[in-house]
């Protein structure tokens, strides 16, 4: 049998918006900087708008999913946020502990980044997995040098011509071993070097342009992903 063990990932971060904007953030708008969570079952244990807010899923034999964001104003059209993520990790606590912490960090990150360029937009989001050969243990080295990008880093700017996809100009926002993110003028991308903890490489494009079409964008990218992984 699994062994179940507790989890608890806490990080702290200051976001640019006011609690009211980071609360509308992280209820209703979860497409534009993570994924969609409105068919979440989720219970809204502590719900007190703008400041606290506790979700949780509970489940058999003692499983629970529960998120905390407590919200401080800092003034200047900012706030303080303090997230915990609680819940039971079934099996591999160290490699479920260890993705989610380093996604907790590149999601709350896009949040900030979401509130600063594009909040309230309307957003068109896209989930792309790439295919299995993305697990082994180079694949985000792969994508991220069929994308031109090996030498990327925080603050730089990059001119890309993807094969299939097109030109690609924009700022990254964010870089490390596992995750990248640029932001062009109208889209936030979103790349996941999840062959890391032993899923497939993915990416999330969060379009705030006028007329974004998701369908179109997955089989755009996903051609040219299967190109990369060939």
């Amino acid at each position: 049998m699994p062994e179940k063990r507790k989890f608890e990932i806490v990080y702290d971060a200051e976001l640019p918006g006011t609690p009211e904007r980071v609360w509308n953030a992280v209820t209703k708008d979860t497409p534009a900087w993570m994924f969609p969570t409105d068919e979440w079952p989720a219970v809204r244990s502590v719900e007190e708008y703008p400041t606290h807010l506790v979700s949780r899923m509970d489940g058999a034999d003692g499983w629970f999913n529960q998120l905390e964001h407590v919200l401080a104003p800092l003034g200047g059209g900012r706030t303080k946020l303090h997230y915990v993520h609680s819940g039971i990790f079934a099996d591999n606590w160290d490699g479920q502990y260890d993705g989610a912490t380093k996604h907790t960090e590149f999601y709350l990150h896009t949040l900030g980044q979401y509130l600063k360029y594009f909040d309230g937009k309307p957003v068109v989001f896209t989930d792309v997995q790439a295919p299995a050969a993305s697990q082994a243990a180079d694949g985000f080295d792969r994508l991220r040098k069929a994308m031109g990008v090996e030498g990327a880093a925080p603050g730089g700017t990059v001119e890309l011509e993807l094969d299939g996809v097109g030109r690609l100009t924009g700022d990254v926002d964010f870089a490390n071993g596992n995750f990248l993110g640029l932001r062009t003028a109208d889209t936030l991308y979103r790349f996941f070097g999840r062959n890391a903890f032993g899923a497939p490489v993915g990416m999330t494009v969060h379009d705030f342009s006028v007329g974004g079409d998701s369908e179109t964008t997955a089989k755009t990218w996903r051609g040219f992903l299967a190109k990369v992984y060939a």
